[in-house]
Protein backbone atom coordinates (compact mmCIF):
# COMPACT_ATOMS: atom_id res chain seq x y z
CA UNK A 1 0.00 0.00 0.00
CA UNK A 2 1.10 3.29 -1.31
CA UNK A 3 1.34 5.52 2.22
CA UNK A 4 1.04 8.93 0.37
CA UNK A 5 -2.02 10.21 0.16
CA UNK A 6 -3.42 11.05 -3.81
CA UNK A 7 -4.98 14.65 -4.27
CA UNK A 8 -7.18 15.02 -7.33
CA UNK A 9 -7.80 18.58 -7.67
CA UNK A 10 -10.95 19.95 -9.73
CA UNK A 11 -8.80 22.58 -11.71
CA UNK A 12 -11.90 24.30 -12.88
CA UNK A 13 -13.90 24.31 -10.02
CA UNK A 14 -11.10 25.55 -7.70
CA UNK A 15 -10.65 28.80 -10.29
CA UNK A 16 -14.15 29.26 -10.50
CA UNK A 17 -14.00 29.67 -6.44
CA UNK A 18 -10.65 31.45 -6.30
CA UNK A 19 -12.15 33.99 -8.95
CA UNK A 20 -15.52 34.62 -7.28
CA UNK A 21 -15.31 33.86 -3.56
CA UNK A 22 -12.10 35.02 -2.44
CA UNK A 23 -12.00 37.49 0.34
CA UNK A 24 -10.43 40.26 -1.48
CA UNK A 25 -9.07 41.07 -5.18
CA UNK A 26 -6.03 40.92 -5.99
CA UNK A 27 -5.05 43.30 -8.87
CA UNK A 28 -1.36 44.30 -10.86
CA UNK A 29 0.42 46.93 -9.38
CA UNK A 30 -0.62 48.76 -12.19
CA UNK A 31 -4.26 47.72 -11.48
CA UNK A 32 -4.73 46.74 -15.40
CA UNK A 33 -5.01 43.06 -14.73
CA UNK A 34 -7.36 40.98 -12.20
CA UNK A 35 -4.81 38.27 -10.88
CA UNK A 36 -7.37 37.21 -8.69
CA UNK A 37 -8.27 33.73 -9.95
CA UNK A 38 -4.43 32.79 -10.23
CA UNK A 39 -3.22 33.98 -6.88
CA UNK A 40 -6.70 32.11 -4.82
CA UNK A 41 -5.92 28.94 -7.09
CA UNK A 42 -2.55 28.34 -5.47
CA UNK A 43 -3.55 30.26 -2.11
CA UNK A 44 -6.94 27.89 -1.40
CA UNK A 45 -4.53 24.90 -2.76
CA UNK A 46 -1.34 25.37 -0.61
CA UNK A 47 -4.26 25.56 2.73
CA UNK A 48 -6.24 22.79 2.03
CA UNK A 49 -2.96 20.91 2.01
CA UNK A 50 -1.60 22.50 4.91
CA UNK A 51 -4.93 22.01 7.23
CA UNK A 52 -6.25 19.13 5.75
CA UNK A 53 -3.19 16.45 5.47
CA UNK A 54 -0.58 15.26 7.74
CA UNK A 55 1.78 13.78 5.33
CA UNK A 56 2.34 15.84 1.62
CA UNK A 57 0.21 14.44 -0.97
CA UNK A 58 0.72 13.87 -4.75
CA UNK A 59 -1.08 16.62 -6.28
CA UNK A 60 -2.70 16.28 -9.84
CA UNK A 61 -5.07 18.89 -11.47
CA UNK A 62 -7.36 18.04 -13.68
CA UNK A 63 -8.57 20.69 -16.12
CA UNK A 64 -11.57 20.55 -18.52
CA UNK A 65 -11.08 20.01 -21.87
CA UNK A 66 -11.88 22.89 -24.41
CA UNK A 67 -14.13 19.83 -26.10
CA UNK A 68 -14.67 17.86 -23.31
CA UNK A 69 -18.81 18.00 -22.81
CA UNK A 70 -19.21 17.81 -26.67
CA UNK A 71 -19.90 13.93 -26.24
CA UNK A 72 -22.89 14.44 -23.96
CA UNK A 73 -24.19 17.11 -25.92
CA UNK A 74 -24.15 14.94 -28.97
CA UNK A 75 -26.70 13.23 -26.60
CA UNK A 76 -28.46 15.53 -25.30
CA UNK A 77 -28.29 19.33 -26.67
CA UNK A 78 -29.44 20.39 -23.50
CA UNK A 79 -26.82 19.55 -21.04
CA UNK A 80 -25.10 22.90 -19.70
CA UNK A 81 -26.67 24.74 -22.20
CA UNK A 82 -27.82 27.28 -19.11
CA UNK A 83 -24.03 27.76 -18.93
CA UNK A 84 -23.56 32.06 -20.29
CA UNK A 85 -19.50 32.64 -21.51
CA UNK A 86 -20.57 36.45 -20.40
CA UNK A 87 -17.37 38.49 -19.38
CA UNK A 88 -17.82 37.87 -15.68
CA UNK A 89 -17.34 33.84 -16.62
CA UNK A 90 -14.61 33.94 -18.33
CA UNK A 91 -12.53 35.36 -15.90
CA UNK A 92 -11.41 31.80 -14.59
CA UNK A 93 -11.47 30.52 -18.07
CA UNK A 94 -8.65 33.09 -18.94
CA UNK A 95 -6.62 32.73 -15.88
CA UNK A 96 -6.46 28.68 -17.14
CA UNK A 97 -3.20 29.17 -19.32
CA UNK A 98 -1.42 31.48 -16.07
CA UNK A 99 -1.98 28.26 -13.49
CA UNK A 100 -0.75 25.70 -15.78
CA UNK A 101 1.99 27.20 -16.84
CA UNK A 102 2.68 27.92 -13.47
CA UNK A 103 2.33 24.20 -12.53
CA UNK A 104 4.72 23.33 -14.94
CA UNK A 105 7.42 25.45 -13.63
CA UNK A 106 7.22 24.23 -10.00
CA UNK A 107 6.72 20.42 -11.78
CA UNK A 108 3.78 20.29 -10.65
CA UNK A 109 1.32 17.34 -12.26
CA UNK A 110 -1.68 18.66 -14.04
CA UNK A 111 -3.94 16.50 -17.25
CA UNK A 112 -6.00 18.46 -19.82
CA UNK A 113 -7.46 15.82 -22.39
CA UNK A 114 -9.73 18.22 -24.47
CA UNK A 115 -11.99 15.75 -25.02
CA UNK A 116 -13.04 15.09 -21.85
CA UNK A 117 -14.35 16.73 -19.22
CA UNK A 118 -12.47 17.10 -15.88
CA UNK A 119 -14.80 14.69 -14.15
CA UNK A 120 -14.54 11.84 -16.60
CA UNK A 121 -10.14 11.96 -15.96
CA UNK A 122 -10.82 12.28 -12.61
CA UNK A 123 -12.89 8.82 -12.56
CA UNK A 124 -10.20 7.48 -14.74
CA UNK A 125 -7.44 7.77 -12.24
CA UNK A 126 -9.46 7.07 -9.16
CA UNK A 127 -10.34 3.63 -11.08
CA UNK A 128 -6.54 2.81 -12.09
CA UNK A 129 -5.77 3.80 -8.50
CA UNK A 130 -8.55 1.37 -7.30
CA UNK A 131 -6.82 -1.39 -9.57
CA UNK A 132 -3.47 -1.25 -8.98
CA UNK A 133 -3.49 0.36 -5.22
CA UNK A 134 -6.56 -0.50 -3.89
CA UNK A 135 -5.49 0.76 -0.37
CA UNK A 136 -4.37 3.82 -1.07
CA UNK A 137 -6.01 6.90 0.09
CA UNK A 138 -7.56 9.46 -2.82
CA UNK A 139 -9.28 12.73 -1.89
CA UNK A 140 -10.91 14.67 -4.35
CA UNK A 141 -10.76 18.49 -3.66
CA UNK A 142 -14.10 19.98 -5.58
CA UNK A 143 -17.27 21.47 -4.77
CA UNK A 144 -19.08 19.16 -7.33
CA UNK A 145 -21.26 16.69 -6.20
CA UNK A 146 -21.31 14.45 -9.33
CA UNK A 147 -18.08 13.46 -7.27
CA UNK A 148 -20.25 11.71 -4.61
CA UNK A 149 -20.63 8.68 -6.77
CA UNK A 150 -16.79 8.02 -6.57
CA UNK A 151 -16.70 7.81 -2.98
CA UNK A 152 -16.02 4.94 -1.12
CA UNK A 153 -13.91 3.39 2.02
CA UNK A 154 -10.45 4.94 0.46
CA UNK A 155 -11.93 7.75 -1.75
CA UNK A 156 -13.19 11.22 -0.55
CA UNK A 157 -14.22 14.25 -1.42
CA UNK A 158 -12.89 17.56 0.22
CA UNK A 159 -14.56 20.32 -0.34
CA UNK A 160 -13.31 23.12 1.48
CA UNK A 161 -15.44 26.02 1.01
CA UNK A 162 -17.40 24.25 3.80
CA UNK A 163 -17.34 24.58 7.33
CA UNK A 164 -15.24 22.48 9.72
CA UNK A 165 -16.24 18.99 10.68
CA UNK A 166 -18.64 19.17 6.99
CA UNK A 167 -15.81 19.44 4.44
CA UNK A 168 -14.68 15.47 4.44
CA UNK A 169 -17.23 13.47 2.21
CA UNK A 170 -17.39 9.66 2.81
CA UNK A 171 -19.88 7.20 2.47
CA UNK A 172 -21.69 7.74 5.30
CA UNK A 173 -21.93 11.12 5.23
CA UNK A 174 -23.69 10.83 1.70
CA UNK A 175 -26.11 8.33 3.34
CA UNK A 176 -26.66 11.27 6.19
CA UNK A 177 -27.55 14.03 4.14
CA UNK A 178 -29.51 12.70 1.15
CA UNK A 179 -30.42 8.78 2.48
CA UNK A 180 -28.74 7.46 -0.97
CA UNK A 181 -25.62 5.16 -1.13
CA UNK A 182 -22.49 6.48 -3.00
CA UNK A 183 -23.20 4.16 -6.16
CA UNK A 184 -26.53 5.23 -6.17
CA UNK A 185 -25.75 8.69 -7.45
CA UNK A 186 -26.29 8.82 -10.65
CA UNK A 187 -29.85 6.98 -10.49
CA UNK A 188 -30.79 9.77 -7.23
CA UNK A 189 -29.43 12.77 -9.39
CA UNK A 190 -31.76 11.52 -12.73
CA UNK A 191 -34.50 11.45 -10.81
CA UNK A 192 -33.89 14.70 -8.69
CA UNK A 193 -32.05 16.91 -11.20
CA UNK A 194 -28.94 18.61 -11.48
CA UNK A 195 -29.31 22.47 -12.07
CA UNK A 196 -25.75 23.03 -12.72
CA UNK A 197 -25.46 21.12 -15.65
CA UNK A 198 -28.94 21.87 -16.54
CA UNK A 199 -30.57 18.28 -16.10
CA UNK A 200 -34.33 19.03 -14.65
CA UNK A 201 -35.15 15.62 -13.03
CA UNK A 202 -38.67 14.18 -12.93
CA UNK A 203 -41.16 17.41 -12.30
CA UNK A 204 -42.48 16.94 -8.59
CA UNK A 205 -39.58 14.37 -7.44
CA UNK A 206 -37.51 15.63 -4.80
CA UNK A 207 -34.67 14.28 -2.75
CA UNK A 208 -36.73 12.68 -0.24
CA UNK A 209 -39.42 10.99 -2.56
CA UNK A 210 -36.25 10.22 -4.69
CA UNK A 211 -34.42 8.55 -1.48
CA UNK A 212 -37.30 6.66 -0.53
CA UNK A 213 -38.11 4.57 -4.17
CA UNK A 214 -34.13 3.87 -3.80
CA UNK A 215 -34.30 2.35 -0.41
CA UNK A 216 -32.49 -0.92 -0.11
CA UNK A 217 -29.63 0.47 -2.23
CA UNK A 218 -31.84 -0.08 -5.47
CA UNK A 219 -31.14 1.05 -9.01
CA UNK A 220 -33.23 2.61 -11.67
CA UNK A 221 -33.33 -1.26 -13.43
CA UNK A 222 -34.60 -2.57 -9.80
CA UNK A 223 -36.56 0.34 -9.18
CA UNK A 224 -39.01 -0.31 -12.15
CA UNK A 225 -39.93 -3.92 -11.58
CA UNK A 226 -40.36 -2.89 -7.53
CA UNK A 227 -43.98 -1.69 -7.50
CA UNK A 228 -42.93 1.58 -6.02
CA UNK A 229 -43.73 3.84 -9.24
CA UNK A 230 -47.52 4.03 -8.09
CA UNK A 231 -49.70 7.46 -7.75
CA UNK A 232 -49.08 10.72 -9.99
CA UNK A 233 -45.36 10.76 -8.71
CA UNK A 234 -45.02 6.96 -9.78
CA UNK A 235 -47.05 7.53 -13.38
CA UNK A 236 -44.81 10.93 -13.71
CA UNK A 237 -41.34 9.16 -13.63
CA UNK A 238 -42.40 6.29 -15.60
CA UNK A 239 -43.90 8.81 -18.24
CA UNK A 240 -40.78 10.28 -18.08
CA UNK A 241 -38.73 7.07 -17.83
CA UNK A 242 -36.22 7.02 -21.03
CA UNK A 243 -35.87 10.30 -20.29
CA UNK A 244 -34.46 9.41 -16.77
CA UNK A 245 -32.08 7.01 -18.11
CA UNK A 246 -30.39 9.07 -20.23
CA UNK A 247 -29.68 11.84 -17.65
CA UNK A 248 -28.06 9.11 -15.40
CA UNK A 249 -25.94 8.10 -18.52
CA UNK A 250 -25.11 12.15 -18.86
CA UNK A 251 -24.39 11.86 -14.67
CA UNK A 252 -22.17 8.67 -14.64
CA UNK A 253 -18.58 9.36 -14.90
CA UNK A 254 -16.23 7.31 -17.62
CA UNK A 255 -13.73 5.74 -16.11
CA UNK A 256 -11.68 4.21 -19.45
CA UNK A 257 -10.11 7.38 -20.92
CA UNK A 258 -6.65 7.38 -22.32
CA UNK A 259 -4.98 9.79 -19.70
CA UNK A 260 -1.20 11.30 -20.41
CA UNK A 261 0.10 10.25 -17.18
CA UNK A 262 -0.94 8.33 -13.46
CA UNK A 263 -0.26 8.88 -10.58
CA UNK A 264 3.33 8.71 -9.70
CA UNK A 265 2.79 7.38 -6.09
CA UNK A 266 5.07 9.95 -4.97
CA UNK A 267 4.90 13.64 -2.93
CA UNK A 268 5.04 16.36 -4.90
CA UNK A 269 7.07 19.02 -4.00
CA UNK A 270 5.92 22.02 -1.78
CA UNK A 271 3.36 24.73 -3.39
CA UNK A 272 5.03 27.98 -3.48
CA UNK A 273 3.21 31.00 -1.80
CA UNK A 274 0.30 32.80 -4.27
CA UNK A 275 2.77 35.33 -4.42
CA UNK A 276 5.68 33.54 -5.39
CA UNK A 277 3.70 31.81 -8.06
CA UNK A 278 2.52 35.46 -9.56
CA UNK A 279 5.85 36.88 -9.65
CA UNK A 280 7.40 33.91 -11.55
CA UNK A 281 4.73 34.27 -13.98
CA UNK A 282 5.82 38.37 -15.28
CA UNK A 283 2.26 38.76 -13.73
CA UNK A 284 3.16 41.83 -11.33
Amino acid sequence: MNDVPLLLVDGHNLLWRGAFGFPAAIHSRDKTRDLTAEFAFFALLRVAIREEFAAPPEVIVVFDGQHGAAERQATNSDYKANRVLDEAALKPIRAIPHVQEALTAYELAWIEVDTAEADDVIATLVTHVRRDDPERRVWIMSGDRDFYQLVDDHVRVLNTAMKRGRRHIEPDTVFDRYQVQPTQWADFRALTGDPADNIPGVRGIGTGTAAKLLAGSLTLEQLADAGRLTGTKGKAIVEAWDQVLGWRDLIRMRTDLDLPLLPAGRSSRALPTPAEVIDKLGLW
